[in-house]
């Protein structure tokens, strides 16, 4: 079997650094599916409208030629442990397929113009493959007394994030709420804990530099691409 995309993701975070290691956790991080020639009908998306959330089917673009192992090491587990790769949502997988629930912010169906679905809350980074959507639907997809495995019992602590005032000033109050959900979840590798070392996220058209030290994380300053 052959797929193709559908739609393509269109997203302020142009770097698969700093992208959100689940869907749902940056909830101001908002984006577009912006469908294919072949898809973008109208006719594709009746009904859509009256859902809440989706489900994205899409690849993992950027792992394509990574080498795929059996194991995994969780960044929730501290880089520590190893777990089965199907036990986990790892993006270093066989058919390098990943899945994510989104909120509808809106939908664009005008007649003649690019079909487009704005989306909060995504995990994508920008340029990733779409391979299909399907409803959220909360009557079967949404199971709050299942146990989350490793992920209920190993929990994960959020960092402190500062932004100085010049740079919240520079960057906008949205953005810089965007940049502190980002952050807090630490999108350094694991196995990474220099507090010398500076960092850099990239959003939108801003490169933005930062340090963690403990369990704060310190925006140094930034720079515009």
């Amino acid at each position: 079997m052959e797929i193709q995309p559908i739609a393509y993701f269109r997203s302020p975070l142009k770097t698969k650094f700093g992208v959100p290691r689940q869907s749902g956790i940056a909830n101001s991080l908002n984006g577009y599916i912006v469908m294919e020639k072949e898809w973008n009908n109208s006719e594709c998306l009746r009904g859509l409208e009256d859902f809440d959330y989706l489900w994205i089917i899409w690849g993992f673009s950027a792992n394509v030629d990574a080498p795929k192992h059996a194991t995994v090491r969780p960044p929730r587990l501290g880089g520590n442990r190893r777990m089965g790769v199907f036990a986990t949502r790892s993006s270093f997988r066989p058919n390098n397929l990943g899945m994510s629930s989104v909120k509808i912010v809106s939908i664009s169906t005008s007649p003649g113009k690019q079909i487009k679905i704005e989306v909060s809350g995504a995990d994508l980074m920008d340029g990733t493959p779409i391979y299909d959507i399907k409803p959220y639907l909360p009557e079967f997809d949404a199971h709050p007394e299942a146990c989350g495995g490793f992920v209920s019992s190993e929990k994960w602590t959020s960092l402190y994030v500062e932004i100085p005032d010049d740079i919240r000033i520079q960057l906008g109050e949205e953005r810089s709420l965007l940049v502190e959900q980002l952050l807090s979840e630490d999108p350094r590798p694991h196995y990474h804990d220099n507090p010398e070392r500076v960092y850099g996220m990239i959003i939108d058209e801003y490169d933005i530099k930062f340090k963690v030290i403990e369990n704060t994380v310190k925006v140094t300053n930034v720079h515009l691409l």
